[in-house]
């Protein structure tokens, strides 16, 4: 059978024929007789698959030089905030476990350079890939080369391998998952989902603080 297609189905003197199994306390024997039983009578098309379902228009772009975005953006390269495809700057602590997310307009080193100085301390090893963004961050700084296939690396020879980024590559997916139920944001609302998506990593539970925070009580 066609599955774009539905028919009618008559199967009224099985009916009856179960209701009568059914006084007889035969409920088992009454619905194998109305599937095994039931055959297609009379086959009529109906148009109930014809037309598709969609869904409301959203808002009309008056600018014709400013077109709707559209799905599945897969423009190569980095991301910006212009392209629709604004980036996401993120912090994780081995150690702590803490998150930093951060929407931002471009990955060049000043931006990546003021996010690393105003989230981690003085003092920590940054783990990163080879973007030359990263170049000029003030910290004690070791990268991974996935560009030549190269994921963890041993530096002092322990049987560690300590120099990953496999840690930031997790929380990614996490927060990837995290976003992927709204079906798409604006990029205009994007950085108070990527902050939900933080505190839900950093608090792991809702608390009285955490609620009392964000309606601002004291």
């Amino acid at each position: 059978m066609n599955p774009r297609r539905a028919y009618r189905v008559n199967c009224t003197w099985h009916t009856i024929r179960c209701i009568i199994f059914a006084n007889n306390s035969t409920p088992m024997q009454c619905a194998y007789n109305r599937i095994r039983r039931c055959q297609i009578l009379s086959l009529k098309l109906t148009k109930c698959f014809t037309r598709s379902v969609r869904g409301k228009k959203g808002e009309k772009h008056s600018d014709p030089d400013d077109p709707p975005r559209r799905r599945a953006n897969k423009q190569k390269g980095h991301g910006t905030y212009q392209n629709d495809r604004p980036p996401i700057i993120g912090t994780v602590g081995r150690e702590s476990g803490q998150v930093r997310l951060r929407v931002a307009k471009h990955t060049d080193s000043k931006t990546l350079k003021k996010h690393m100085a105003r989230f981690t301390l003085p003092d920590a090893v940054t783990n990163t890939d080879e973007w030359n963004g990263y170049n000029q961050i003030e910290r004690q700084h070791v990268t991974v080369n996935h560009g030549e296939h190269e994921w963890a690396r041993d530096d002092d020879s322990d049987g560690i391998r300590e120099v990953h980024i496999n840690t930031a590559e997790g929380l990614w997916t996490g927060t990837r998952n995290f976003l992927r139920p709204f079906r798409g944001v604006h990029k205009e609302h994007l950085s108070g989902y990527v902050a939900m998506c933080e505190h839900s990593v950093n608090l792991k539970r809702i608390t009285p603080q955490f609620i009392a925070a964000l309606v601002r009580c004291k």
